[in-house]
């Protein structure tokens, strides 16, 4: 027998800002499991950031999407049927294997996940990838010392909601973040505990940021302004985790580098981009500690949901507009 199916392939490359006839819905028939495989249907995937890179066709930390195939990313799902004794039916799963409604993977390409404690949405975000990225950024790449004044751009975001958190319970003293709306920053300062947050369509990023400086350790996410305003308000010796430049993602022309660099160089600063995935034997670390976080409520997150695969690419272009609070997801059943 086969399973009828539906799965988003990249029908053309972005020039600038990606739009719907970027994408193409499919209809495939996907066979049962052979040995050894599983079929997968997917419960809810994850749209992220990064994704924009993959869709142009340049040399990058992780292969190009193809044109006329599926898209990937982080999902989650249950299994239906299984060539896989360790994989019985009803395992829940997380994969790669995003943007379709149902999978035909290897077992080796799934890991079980428990869906009694948490709901599963959650390995595809605190829990998950964004999670992970928070702590790596702030552990290994630009470490939080005690009483350190922190600030987290695009902190209502996936990774940065959880960055700002996380750097209170490795010791900092103040926590400052920026968003894109009022309601953002309402809930970065009365839910998530952030000492302040700004909406940074209110004014310069520098000039909004000055009164709460200077800044020891900067997590990016945004680049451009962010990023000059962040160098200018460092204190000494200040570290940086660049983790990604949203501003910039959709921009068909390099964009010029922050006008300041000179103060790296004065101030004695720490720039250090990172992927997470070069990071993986932090994985249990944080699972651990993250995990006793969340059972002792010391880490909120929250989750922006879409429901069904044909709003999938409405709710990734949604991220450049900063249409979510927290993780973007999208419910496929």
């Amino acid at each position: 027998m086969t399973t009828t199916t539906r799965e988003i392939h990249l029908a053309s490359r972005p020039v600038g800002t990606p739009v719907a006839e970027n994408f193409r819905t499919v209809t495939v028939e996907l066979p049962d499991p052979g040995p050894g495989e599983v079929l997968v249907r997917n419960t809810v995937m994850s749209v992220d950031p990064y994704m924009r890179g993959r869709m142009n066709d340049v040399k990058s930390y992780v292969p190009p999407f193809q044109l006329d195939r599926p898209l990937d990313g982080g999902a989650v799902g249950e299994v239906v049927a299984s060539g896989d004794d360790s994989l019985p039916v009803g395992t829940v799963v997380l994969h790669q294997a995003g943007w379709r409604e149902h999978a035909l993977l290897p077992g080796s390409a799934v890991r079980p996940v428990d869906a009694t404690r948490v709901p599963a949405s959650a390995y595809l975000g605190v829990l998950g990838m964004p999670g992970l990225t928070a702590y790596v950024g702030l552990t290994r790449i630009a470490p939080v010392k005690e009483g350190d004044t922190v600030f987290i751009s695009g902190a209502a975001g996936a990774v940065g909601s959880i960055a700002g958190q996380v750097a209170r319970h490795l010791g900092a003293a103040k926590v400052v973040g920026s968003a894109g709306s009022p309601e953002k920053v309402r809930w970065l300062t009365e839910e998530l505990g952030f000492d302040a947050a700004f909406d940074y369509h209110d004014g310069p990023v520098a000039q909004q940021l000055k009164q709460h400086g200077p800044v020891d350790v900067y997590f990016d996410n945004v680049g451009g302004e962010h990023l000059e305003g962040a160098i200018l308000h460092m204190a000494d010796f200040g570290r940086v985790a660049l983790c990604g430049a949203i501003a910039q993602y959709d921009a068909e022309t390099p964009q010029p580098g922050p006008r300041n660099m000179m103060m790296i160089v004065s101030k004695r600063l720490t720039l250090r981009g990172f992927i997470v995935s070069d990071h993986a034997d932090a994985a249990k670390e944080f699972f651990t500690q993250a995990g006793a976080w969340l059972a002792d409520g010391q880490l909120a997150y929250r989750e922006t949901f879409v429901d069904g695969l044909d709003q999938a690419v409405d709710a990734f272009l949604g991220l450049g507009a900063g249409r979510n609070t927290g993780k973007m997801l999208v419910r496929l059943g």
